[in-house]
Parts: C-alpha cells; sequence; structure tokens
C-alpha cells in the first residue's frame, strides 16, 4: 500500500482537531484506552460528548485553551491506504508550525466554519498551502450541522473561496461538507446531505491519486551515506561499496547510464539494493542503496543524474523564505548554515527584495528584515555550488532550510524560484 500524507489547516475552532479524531475513531484506528482516557478526560471537563479533539491535543496548554499549538502527527491505515496526518495549528503566531507539517504533504484539508464563512486565516493557509506546492487541496465546510445543512450556504462559501483560489496554483481543489463532531461525510455518506452527491472525505483520501505529483522525470539522488561493510567473515561483502540515499526523482534501473555531481564524470549503475533485497527499479520516494559498476570519489552531499539532465550548479539563489527565527530576525548581511538535501553549506543574506503579506498578498518592498513567521522574498550567497532545481519543479531539489549556526536551530525554511 502507498502513503498519503495529509496536512489539516484553518482558522481556531474550525474542528481540526475534532476532524482527526473522527476520523481515527471512525475508522477504528484508536485503543480502547486511548478511547476510556479521552472519555474520561471529557467527563471531567463539563463536556457532554466525547471530545474527539483531545486525541491529537496532547499538550496541556492545547487542552486548557482548546486550540491547537504545536503540530501533532497522527498513522492510521484502511485496507487501501495508508495515512500520516499532521494536524497543523491555526493561529498567525504559530504559521512556521503549519509551514512544517505542510512541507511533506500530499494534500492539505482547510477547514472553515460554516458559521463564519472564509476567514482571514483560512485564506492565508490555502495560499500557504499554493506556495509549498501541495499537489491537492480539500475545503472541508465544516460544523454543516449548526447551518441546519444548508446547500446554499455551503455553495456560497465554495463561490468564495473558488475566486479566492483562482489567484493562486491550486491544481486539484476539491470542496466536501461535513460535520466532524456529528460525523457527516467524514467515513461515510450522510443522509443530512442528500443534495451532496460527491464522495466523503475518507474515501477521497484513499482515492486521490498521487503518484503522478512526484517528477517521475528528472533523476535526482542525493547522496546520504557510503556504506563499506569490510566484513572479514563474509567475502561477499567484503568490497561492497554502495552509496544510500532516497530518490528525490526520476525512475533508476541497473545498467542505467548516470553521472557524478560535482566531478561530472559517469558510469552505469550495476546494482540498486533495499533492506528486503535487490530492486528492478527505484523511484520516490524509496530509500535504496546504489551500487555503480565504476569505483568514484563519491560522498555524502552528492548527487546522481542523467549526463543529459543534470541539476542547476548554482551559488546565486533566489528564494521565498518563510522565518521561523524566535529572537532574531532575517535582514540583509546575515550570514546562516543552508542545508540542501544532504548537502550543507554557509550562506549569506545578499538583499531582501520584498517581504509578503500573506493575507493580502501585497509586495512590501520597503521592507528591511522578516521577523518571527514572516515570509520574503531573498537572494543568497552560498559558499560551494548546491546541485537545485526550482521548488515548483522539484520540492526536494527545490528546497532547503537555513540553521543558526550559534544555537545549531532551524531559523528559516526556503523555497527555490531562480538560481544561477
Amino acid at each position: 500500500m502507498d502513503i498519503l500524507r495529509f496536512a489539516t489547516a484553518g482558522s481556531v475552532d474550525d474542528g481540526k482537531s475534532t476532524l482527526i479524531g473522527r476520523l481515527l475513531f471512525d475508522s477504528k484506528a484508536i485503543f480502547e484506552d486511548q478511547l476510556e482516557a479521552v472519555e474520561r478526560t471529557s467527563r471531567d471537563r463539563g463536556t457532554e460528548y466525547t471530545d474527539l479533539s483531545l486525541l491529537t491535543d496532547g499538550l496541556r496548554a492545547e487542552r486548557e485553551q482548546g486550540i491547537t499549538i504545536d503540530v501533532a502527527y497522527r498513522y492510521f491505515a484502511t485496507p487501501r491506504r495508508k495515512f500520516i496526518i499532521a494536524d497543523t495549528p491555526g493561529h498567525i503566531q504559530y504559521t512556521r508550525n503549519m509551514v512544517t507539517g505542510a512541507s511533506t504533504a500530499d494534500l492539505a484539508i482547510v477547514l472553515i466554519d460554516a458559521r463564519k464563512g472564509v476567514l482571514e486565516q483560512s485564506r492565508r493557509h490555502a495560499f500557504l498551502t499554493s506556495l509549498l506546492r501541495v499537489p491537492h487541496l480539500v475545503l472541508a465546510v465544516n460544523k454543516m450541522d449548526l447551518v441546519d445543512y444548508s446547500q446554499e450556504r455551503f455553495d456560497e462559501i465554495r463561490e468564495e473561496f473558488t475566486a479566492f483560489a483562482s489567484k493562486l496554483n491550486v491544481s486539484d481543489l476539491t470542496f466536501i461538507p461535513i460535520s466532524a463532531l456529528h460525523g457527516d461525510n467524514v467515513v461515510s455518506r450522510s443522509e443530512n446531505t442528500p443534495w451532496y452527491q460527491g464522495s466523503s472525505l475518507l474515501h477521497h483520501l484513499e482515492n486521490v491519486h498521487i503518484a503522478s505529483d512526484r517528477n517521475l522525470v528528472d533523476v535526482r539522488f542525493p547522496v546520504q551515506y557510503v556504506i563499506r561493510p569490510k566484513k572479514a567473515t563474509d567475502h561477499a561483502f567484503h568490497d561492497y561499496r554502495g552509496y544510500a540515499g532516497q530518490v528525490a526523482g526520476g525512475v533508476l534501473k541497473p545498467g542505467d547510464e548516470v553521472v557524478h555531481l560535482p566531478s561530472g564524470l559517469t558510469t552505469r549503475i550495476a546494482a540498486i539494493d533495499t533492506f528486503d533485497g535487490p530492486v528492478e527499479e527505484a523511484f520516490p520516494p524509496m530509500s535504496v542503496t546504489l551500487r555503480f559498476e565504476d569505483d568514484l570519489d563519491i560522498s555524502r552531499g552528492d548527487m546522481i543524474a542523467r549526463p543529459n539532465n543534470q541539476p542547476q550548479a548554482a551559488q546565486d539563489l533566489e528564494a521565498m523564505i518563510c522565518w521561523m527565527g524566535d529572537g532574531t530576525k532575517l535582514g540583509p548581511r546575515s550570514k546562516f548554515a543552508i542545508k540542501h538535501t544532504t548537502r550543507t553549506a554557509r550562506a549569506l543574506v545578499r538583499d531582501l527584495q520584498y517581504r509578503l503579506d500573506v493575507n493580502t498578498l501585497h509586495r512590501d518592498e520597503e521592507a528591511t528584515a522578516l521577523g518571527l513567521n514572516e515570509i520574503g522574498r531573498v537572494t543568497l550567497r552560498v559558499t560551494q555550488p548546491l546541485f537545485v532545481d526550482d521548488y515548483a519543479r522539484n520540492r526536494l531539489t527545490g528546497g532547503f532550510i537555513l540553521i543558526d549556526e550559534s544555537t545549531n536551530g532551524t531559523v528559516g525554511a526556503g523555497m527555490i524560484i531562480d538560481a544561477r
């Protein structure tokens, strides 16, 4: 079975955690003792119903306030597919957490309260999922029970959001009316919405096509680790030399001609090994070990590609940055460590072109720095060439993080727009 990673987002109290709790509960993905603990906590708080949001809101501060602060990851499976859920916070001060959760997602669910409609935070999260190139977007209109399952209200929200989404880079947009509290259209179709002809949320998650979302054309294999067992007791592994990593793009097969970067030397793939044994092909997001016909000087941070289809070796990058530094700011002449795929270098901020208002999409070209949770376009100069693609072409080779060298903490996430 394949794995679908999806993130939930939306305004405060739109029911993100309750929706995930409902998915886990109705798909029987929680243990009895977990359910008993949630029921006990719900009774202690005087709640008349079992508060399923407690399944994901695990921090004490989250439970006290009834909000999500940190990114909560949950796992469940159905007979058709495995799922990894990232429950991201809705508050504006936790934008960095939302970016973290959505950066690896195949699909994003943006919840909207049917009573409140499309809010500023709803538009912000939709823009962030577009900026992060999340391929599929589901707009779940929640709390339909509080508007008497009104088709008119659902259509109003759909039209308003469709008009906003036309300004964004959204390739697949789906609208589903739900009630996370009562389970309407979450796991199964609801009789309360006979006017809705689409599928339930879980059915959509099980059947959305994600195989073609990954770049299967441009071969990209960042080398993460060199494997040299040198077992004296096992002659079969005495001369073993393999290069481990995760396939970031394209399809690799034994016999394929590849080029090693930065040397530019070419060789052919002798074999592709995995934990379960050799395979005849490797594709994203498989983690494999490549063996080559020739002995080349290959180390961590190098890139394997096709001779006639290579990433760009660049030291000047233009990128959109989401600033995550708490107590620090990003401005011209700032210096950081930069981690791109498996390669680490140092970077200097040459210019801040503009700061982007994610609510209005206004570009503030007078801005001199980026503060916590702010997004802007910057120009970076890197100490050694990075093998990059545009983020729109490949999210793995087009993304990077900035690291504060004094604290070793991640302070920024970047998406490459242009490189030279």
